[in-house]
């Protein structure tokens, strides 16, 4: 499913102000180290944001909401439209990719092994993150 929303980009000292009305989304781009923001990075800083929110959404059996017309969004009536100047663009997720990414980052979780196991392992060189993968997914019957 591919999604456009409109967003507001205003451009503020060194930060550009990102909002996407539909969503109620305020973020902000502004490259550490950078004189300025780049629209470029504001463009990525939307793209994510809306990606987390759509895919949220859909975690929570809860419909995409439907994007606004590009036309009707009124700059002056957004957020930061007394910060400074905004424009409005289309912002595109395709939330099938981006849900492919986000579910591949890896997550950190503590495992407890008797002591004794976890040497006899470590004398074998075995990689428990990649055998506890291997067990759980014949476990649940699914794969990657």
């Amino acid at each position: 499913m591919k999604v456009a929303y409109p967003v507001i980009f205003t451009d503020v000292d060194t930060n550009i102000l990102i909002e996407v009305p539909d969503l109620g989304i305020l973020t902000e781009a502004n490259e550490e180290g950078q004189e300025k923001g780049s629209m470029a990075d504001a463009i990525m800083m939307a793209r994510d944001a809306i990606g987390l929110s759509c895919i949220a959404a859909q975690d929570e059996g809860k419909d995409v909401i439907e994007p606004s017309n590009v036309i009707d969004v009124d700059i002056s009536k957004g957020t930061f439209s007394s910060d400074g100047i905004g424009v409005v663009s289309l912002v595109d997720v395709d939330l099938v990719t981006y849900r492919r990414m986000v579910d591949n980052k890896t997550v950190r979780r503590n495992v407890t092994l008797p002591n004794w196991l976890n040497q006899e392992a470590e004398k074998s060189n075995i990689n428990v993150s990649k055998v506890l993968q291997e067990a759980l997914m014949a476990k649940l019957g699914v794969s990657r």
